[in-house]
């Protein structure tokens, strides 16, 4: 995890919130660092995570994660993580046999949509368990990318209420929470993109929104994180609250600072 970003949100993993979706937002850029934050804040802060990995493989994930100070294989070795390895299992959907349960059976169905065995799956890896295993803090289901499953040929609907029931599963009954990645292609035609980002929008606690910078590449600056508090339940005037940063990603870390204020300028 990058200590920068916890300064940021105010957190840390001693005192993690709970019961919260936080969406991941990428434009003209690319934010998978968020996702290695997340993922290892989360096994740091001893919670149970379930990754549906649908863009990269668990070794890209591990090797990351060893810079940051995570051991993905050990964590899954000691049941504290579940991967879903989607570029792996993909190919396992169309040579088991038929009937046979499997999280991404929509891939082989004539008119892909029916995310419930997806939504088993992730319900069946966080349910809590009493047969002597280590007590973790709170549940997380954290996905890497959710818009992935529109080219796929899922439909925005059905992957908004995948998440409506991942939501009351995960941060409702078990009170944990949900980290999401979509990317933002800017493309006005695309609708899907924009139907399930303006829905998770709407539903999400916390928005991170990296952005590449319109002058166009910088050496010494990456992009800009625009970083957008929610509070559905409080009177509009007081709803959001958002500040943005501008970020230059290292090798073990990522440093953030005030618009013109990079150390390279100053």
């Amino acid at each position: 995890m990058f200590p920068e970003l916890n300064n940021l949100l105010n957190i840390t993993p001693d005192r993690a919130e709970q019961g919260k979706l936080t969406l991941l937002c990428d434009a003209k850029t690319d934010g998978s660092f968020l996702v290695h934050h997340f993922l290892s804040f989360y096994l740091k802060a001893n919670c149970k995570v379930c990754f549906v990995a649908l863009i990269q493989s668990f070794s890209h994930y591990n090797i990351v994660g060893q810079k940051l100070g995570v051991s993905l294989t050990l964590a899954r070795e000691r049941g504290q993580l579940v991967f879903l390895e989607g570029l792996k299992s993909s190919a396992d959907v169309f040579f088991q046999a038929h009937g046979e349960p499997h999280p991404l059976q929509f891939l082989r169905e004539a008119s892909p949509g029916n995310l419930q065995p997806l939504f088993e799956f992730v319900r069946e890896a966080l349910k809590p368990v009493d047969n002597g295993e280590a007590a973790w803090r709170c549940p997380v289901l954290l996905v890497d990318d959710l818009g992935l499953l529109l080219s796929l040929g899922v439909g925005a609907v059905a992957v908004l209420d995948f998440v409506h029931y991942c939501r009351a599963t995960v941060c409702w009954e078990l009170k944990g929470n949900m980290v999401v990645l979509v990317h933002d292609s800017g493309d006005a035609e695309d609708e899907e993109n924009d139907i399930l980002l303006h829905g998770l929008s709407h539903q999400s606690h916390l928005i991170l929104r990296t952005e590449g910078l319109a002058t166009g590449f910088c050496r010494d600056v990456h992009g800009q994180l625009r970083i957008l508090w929610r509070r559905p339940s409080q009177p509009t005037a007081q709803r959001d609250r958002s500040l943005t940063y501008q970020y230059k990603i290292q090798d073990k870390n990522v440093s953030f600072f005030a618009k013109g204020m990079s150390p390279a300028v100053l």
